[in-house]
């Protein structure tokens, strides 16, 4: 890999859980070049549509093109044919942009994506990973991608509970990131000097809803106060 791909600002962590009758995916804020912090308040979570949303782990200025060309097809989609494109058939196209990458991603450039949607057939909110070369693969309950995933899913392992409610779900994804920046220095936690704090989405039934600036800082702010008396996070029951 060439000092120049090395030198791109690259992102990470991404988390999403399902939840009742929807999913919850948020993402942290930095961007780092090796061992630099590149950017503060990288935006990884995006819309992608009023039931599906799209967030990634890699390159800068890749993610970000991926997720603009993404909603511009599927707008193109249900321009042309008078619905939205099935859930499954988002996925798969998102699955061909990650493999027309390959030759890109074989030189560093890697974007590797996390889509989520609610499935207005079964009524229940899904997730999809992919590799470099792309997929996808469905994923259950919750997931995570990114430099701090290892971190981020453990936390999940221990506070996720299924058909918990929205906002019990952004909590655990917030308690999520936050491990992972605890362990992994690419990751960024909350910034209370500088107001930076996660980027939470929820896809539900009533569709996609980005949380506030507002929102986001009282739950980032409460998983803050919580680590002040307990660093370790809060305890998972036993039973």
């Amino acid at each position: 890999m060439s000092q120049a791909v090395r030198d791109l600002p690259h992102g990470t962590t991404i988390v999403a859980a399902t939840c009742d009758h929807g999913v919850v995916l948020a993402g942290d804020r930095r961007a780092t070049m090796g061992n630099l912090i590149a950017k503060r308040d990288l935006e990884k979570v995006f819309r992608s549509d009023e039931f599906s949303a799209y967030a990634y782990a890699g390159t800068g200025s890749l993610g970000n093109e991926f997720a603009r060309l993404f909603a511009v097809e599927l707008e193109h989609y249900e321009k042309i044919e008078g619905r939205s494109m099935s859930l499954d058939g988002k996925a798969n196209r998102l699955a061909r942009m990650v493999r027309e990458n390959l030759g890109a991603a074989m030189q560093g450039l890697v974007v590797v994506p996390l889509f989520v949607g609610y499935d207005e057939d079964s009524g229940q909110g899904r997730i999809f990973s992919y590799d470099v070369v792309g997929g996808p693969e469905e994923e259950h309950r919750y997931y995570s991608i990114g430099s701090g995933s290892p971190f981020a899913m453990s936390a999940l392992k221990k506070l996720y509970a299924d058909g918990m409610p929205a906002d019990d779900a952004v909590l655990a994804c917030v308690q999520a990131l936050y491990d992972a920046a605890d362990d992994d220095s690419a990751t960024g936690g909350p910034d209370l000097a500088r107001h930076i704090f996660p980027v939470v989405a929820t896809v539900t039934d009533d569709g996609y809803r980005r949380l506030s600036e507002a929102e986001a800082e009282d739950v980032a702010g409460q998983v803050v106060r919580e680590r002040m008396a307990r660093p370790d996070g809060p305890h998972a029951p036993l039973r």
